[in-house]
């Protein structure tokens, strides 16, 4: 299981992006939303969803659900 974070801030073209707790592009702190434990990003992008409308996984960290 991985620890998965949101970005709070949005990027420019309205996505809130989901980080590993390993990813070198994780947000401060203070700019991150901790999702949970999952064992994959789809799971952990599903339960953003819950947070924010728009929502992508990190091209580095979580690239099986980046989208471009």
């Amino acid at each position: 299981m991985t620890n998965y974070y949101a970005n709070k801030r949005a990027q420019l073209n309205g996505d809130h992006e989901v980080h590993t707790g390993e990813c070198l592009f994780l947000p401060h702190d203070k700019n991150r939303k901790h999702l949970g434990e999952f064992g994959n990003c789809h799971d952990a992008v599903k339960e953003a969803k819950k947070h924010y409308s728009l929502v992508n996984g990190c091209y580095y960290c979580s690239k099986d659900c980046h989208t471009f």
